[in-house]
């Protein structure tokens, strides 16, 4: 059975060595083994939604770790492949617009979330997943409301996911490239709309999402 709780004490934002200690306290001065998992593209009109798990090796990982929404694209680009390099174990998790139109954005976001730690190879004693809602995985976890910016593992899981989402969006603009998607990378920008409104939705869009839903879709797949 699925164990989840939520962190309710009030922490101010913390980086780098304060995002460690988070995580020494959360596995136990480092004799648990402890994952972080976060995700991204929840809000986009295209594309996936991708999670990322890490578990950081006990000297917490890579210095500068934060919430990848707070780091310039070449600094996230550099910690990836210091958290990939350097992780006890990592994994990453992608759930399509088909299945998210199918069901919706946040079981699409949790069941990406289980994907990732799946794809882990261990079982983490604890996993700490970024929001208010457990995913079901079958292993012990804690829900830390602003995760990425209080945890190193759950940052890092956050770096993972931006990183892999970002690189599957400018594949897809090579594929349909009349959309912008690696400038914007799937989100709602106004030349993003302008492209909807002119060209309408690719298969690669989530016709659930407004201002998608309605559309008329082209013949491009």
């Amino acid at each position: 059975m699925n164990r989840g709780r939520t962190a309710r004490e009030p922490l101010p934002h913390a980086a780098g060595d304060n995002l460690a200690a988070f995580d020494r306290d959360r596995s136990d001065g480092g004799r648990l083994c402890l994952a972080g998992v976060d995700e991204a593209g929840r809000g986009c009109l295209a594309g996936p939604v991708v999670a990322g798990a890490v578990v950081l090796p006990p000297d917490g990982g890579p210095t500068g770790l934060d919430d990848s929404k707070r780091l310039a694209a070449k600094r996230r680009e550099r910690l990836y492949a210091e958290i990939i390099n350097g992780a006890l174990s990592w994994g990453a998790f992608a759930i399509w617009p088909r299945e998210i139109d199918r069901t919706d954005i946040l079981r699409a976001s949790l069941k990406a979330m289980a994907g990732a730690v799946q794809l882990l190879g261990v079982t983490p004693d604890l996993v700490l997943v970024d929001g208010n809602r457990p995913p079901e995985m079958g292993c012990p976890c804690e829900c830390v409301v602003k995760g990425d910016g209080r945890s190193a593992a759950i940052a890092a899981g956050s770096i993972v996911a931006k990183v892999v989402r970002d690189r599957l969006m400018t594949d897809l603009d090579a594929r349909y490239p009349d959309y912008g998607f690696a400038a914007h990378k799937g989100y709602g920008s106004p030349e993003h709309l302008a492209a909807l409104a002119e060209r309408g939705p690719v298969g690669v869009h989530r016709f659930s999402f407004r201002p998608v839903a309605g559309l008329r879709q082209t013949n491009l797949w």
